[in-house]
């Protein structure tokens, strides 16, 4: 019983302590986040990591579906083939609405 006393009041005191700082600390770590993602080194990397990883994934898609295709059941296949054809012809958009840009 006494060391459940002593973990609840750790856990109070600490959640005490924590409210006190938190917002200081969470609007610091905010202020810090947002100056890093501004930054032009920054945010060129992250878009050349993201065009490297959608062509990457382009290429992955191609070399699956064509190893797999013959094996895959109907309903899949033609998913493939509607992907394919959607690719081909430089559909805009996926099924979630997203750009594939």
């Amino acid at each position: 019983m006494r060391y459940r006393l002593t973990f609840v009041a750790g856990v109070v005191l600490g959640y005490v302590l924590g409210t006190r700082a938190g917002r200081e600390r969470y609007e610091q770590l905010k202020k810090s986040a947002r100056q890093f993602t501004q930054n032009p080194a920054v945010r060129n990397t992250a878009e050349t990591a993201a065009q490297q990883g959608r062509e990457f994934a382009g290429k992955a898609y191609h070399v699956v579906s064509d190893k797999v295709g013959d094996r895959m059941p109907d309903s899949v296949a033609h998913r493939v083939r509607t992907l394919r054809e959607r690719t081909a012809h430089g559909a805009g958009e996926d099924d979630w609405g997203t750009s594939n840009t």
